[in-house]
């Protein structure tokens, strides 16, 4: 097995602190007291849904640029050049102003930046695109919130408060009329009609809700939710501080629990109780009887059998010999942060973020490819054609595709500062951005 190349575009120690704080809990009681005293189809790629059969539609790649707040545009196959651009907070003087008129608010907000933000804000997470490729909507973490851009215009359509203070990943049902969205200090997901941003309904989860993900045609939500992931207590004999970590699964009609899965208990039986259970990305087969997925502090990833309600297999992945041994380094507890899979379901494709490198696995064998040198990918999609993966380097703000067939990079572009999620969408043909009135 090849070791992992040191990658040239290693991040700087801006945007890898050496340590962190104790929480954004923790961060933010400190910050009220001074303020006081003062004064997240499984296959297909997602939000690719019958949208780009329609007239009048371009499918593109969205990629939020998180520290920018903005989302670049590319096309969604061949060169992946840029389309366009999105400033998703156009309306960030008004947010602030009621931040800094409320002394908890702003706590979180300084609590977030200082956390999981790595110093910086974080104000896109994840964006779908809707149905009719009119708008974008986008979860804005610093902001709690999640917000409808016009496409053409700019403006915000709508705006939706998420219940705590910080928004996260999201996920677009099959028909791409309705979005849920995970709100990560309360510990709830919120389902929202995506053309009026009217909540349909909400259910709770674990702690910190992250990825969710729709499956059975629609009918059932999936949430993983990872713990704490914003202190030190990285030892592996502290992993119980961490907190509620589980996997909840909702009817999306009712938004009545079907099951919880704990994966606590099934590592152990598997075998591994040195692994944490905190389910961080996953990728279904696009049968739905498998689910592929990675935890934290762990350099790959596991096969969970869902109708035997069991985990069958496991592959390590190569480590950077570079990377520092530190766990408290690693961000928001990731080792491996972002997995896909091809239509075919025959392909996984991994995002080795703090080991600088993407590969290409095959499922039967689980035989990792060439081991693709990038600069800390935070995510991993697949193309509008379905042959590429496509990763975000946050480390060196661009995008690679690599080719599902041969592991190779076939294609790089720059986009901003701190790029993250990346989604397939749509917006009207001929679109280059938002008119400048």
């Amino acid at each position: 097995m090849t070791p992992a190349p040191s990658s040239p575009h290693r991040p700087s120690p801006r945007r890898r602190p050496s340590r962190r704080s104790s929480g954004i809990a923790g961060c933010a009681a400190a910050l009220v007291l001074a303020a006081t005293a003062a004064a997240p189809a499984s296959a297909v790629p997602a939000g690719a849904g019958t949208a780009g059969a329609d007239r009048g539609l371009n499918e593109v790649l969205f990629v939020g640029n998180n520290w920018d707040g903005t989302a670049d545009v590319i096309e969604s196959t061949g060169d992946y050049a840029r389309v366009g651009r999105i400033n998703v907070i156009p309306d960030k003087g008004e947010r602030m102003r009621e931040i800094y008129l409320n002394p908890i608010r702003l706590a979180f907000f300084l609590g977030i930046r200082q956390t999981v933000g790595e110093g910086h804000d974080q104000y896109v997470d994840d964006m779908y695109s809707t149905p009719d490729g009119s708008a974008v909507v986008v979860s804005r973490p610093s902001f709690a919130d999640v917000v409808s851009i016009d496409v053409a215009t700019g403006k915000v359509n709508w705006r939706f408060p998420v219940s705590g203070y910080r928004s996260d990943h999201m996920a677009v049902s099959p028909d791409g009329r309705r979005v849920a969205v995970s709100a990560s200090t309360s510990n709830t997901v919120h389902v929202l009609d995506i053309a009026t941003g009217r909540e349909v309904g909400s259910f709770g989860t674990g702690d910190k809700p992250h990825e969710n993900v729709f499956t059975d045609g629609g009918r059932r939500i999936w949430n993983m939710s990872i713990g704490e992931v914003n202190n030190d207590l990285d030892a592996p004999w502290l992993d119980w501080t961490k907190g509620d970590r589980r996997i909840t699964v909702v009817d999306a009609e009712t938004f009545e629990r079907v099951k919880v899965i704990d994966m606590r208990e099934r590592l152990d039986a598997f075998g591994r109780k040195d692994l944490s259970d905190a389910v961080r990305p996953v990728a279904f087969t696009p049968d739905e009887s498998k689910l592929y997925f990675q935890v934290s502090f762990f350099n790959g990833f596991l096969e969970y059998d869902v109708a035997a309600d069991q985990i069958t297999r496991l592959k390590e992945l190569p480590k950077n010999p570079a990377t520092d041994d530190d766990r408290t380094t690693w961000v928001n507890d990731s080792r491996h942060h972002g997995m896909s899979m091809n239509p075919r379901g025959t392909r996984l494709c991994v995002a080795g973020t703090m080991d600088d490198y993407a590969t290409v696995v095959d499922r039967g064998t689980l035989e990792e490819g060439p081991l693709v040198t990038v600069s800390k990918p935070y995510w991993a999609t697949v193309s509008g054609d379905g042959r590429h993966c496509v990763v975000s380097e946050s480390g060196a703000d661009q995008v690679t595709a690599i080719d599902f067939a041969t592991g190779r990079k076939v294609a790089s572009v720059p986009v901003g500062d701190h790029p993250q999620r990346v989604r397939v969408g749509h917006v009207p043909a001929g679109w280059t951005g938002p008119s400048a009135g």
